[in-house]
């Protein structure tokens, strides 16, 4: 879950927290965690199912390789802006991936200064097309380098299944935070049990 709360610990992703300022409640939700779920806690704060797997959640961070190659197939079709092209790439790839200004720009200047790109203000922008150099290279490349960016990942799927770990956590937390001894016994029991119930899916055992 991403943090909300910064400097004052009382945002809804501190909730957990286990830093050495936490409060003896905040230290027993981390200890129940920690027990039903092992010392690095739940699987769903982080990678392909949480929101610290890369910005606007769990797209694909792209190297300045795909987005050189992304640049040049788009303009082999036509001359663009640079907004232009982020917003091509992300419906392109499904929105599977759409890159960041910061990785666009700096790769357009790039291309620029080697030749392969030549730029014309147009309205307060710069309108991007190929020099011959660079429709030859572009010829040389991918067609369509932002689908493997999107390539074998379901992420109606992924995004179902984020929202199913979030919920968890979220059940969780709450019996133990307001439960009793015996309530929090049982939550701990409820993790363990559907985390075997999970590998037996994968043991293709019911």
């Amino acid at each position: 879950m991403r943090s909300r709360g910064h400097g004052n610990g009382h945002g809804h992703g501190h909730r957990y927290g286990n830093g050495p300022h936490c409060g003896p409640d905040r230290q027993g939700e981390y200890e129940g965690r920690r027990r039903a779920f092992g010392p690095f806690g739940p699987p769903f704060g982080g990678g392909p199912f949480g929101g610290r797997g890369g910005r606007g959640g769990p797209h694909r961070r792209a190297r300045r390789g795909d987005v050189r190659a992304s640049i040049l197939a788009l303009l082999a079709d036509r001359p663009m802006h640079g907004y232009e092209m982020i917003q091509e790439i992300g419906e392109r790839s499904g929105g599977a991936w759409k890159p960041s200004p910061g990785s666009v720009y700096p790769t357009l200047q790039l291309l620029e200064d080697e030749g392969l790109i030549s730029s014309a203000s147009e309205g307060g922008k710069k309108l991007f097309t190929l020099t011959d150099t660079g429709r030859t290279e572009a010829e040389a490349g991918p067609d369509a380098p932002w689908e493997a960016a999107g390539r074998g990942v379901d992420w109606e799927s992924m995004a179902e299944i984020r929202a199913a770990g979030v919920g968890l956590m979220e059940a969780f937390g709450q019996v133990w935070k307001t439960g009793t001894p015996e309530q929090r016994e049982k939550a701990v029991g409820v993790i363990n049990e559907a985390r075997k119930k999970l590998y037996l899916i994968l043991a293709d055992e019911h």
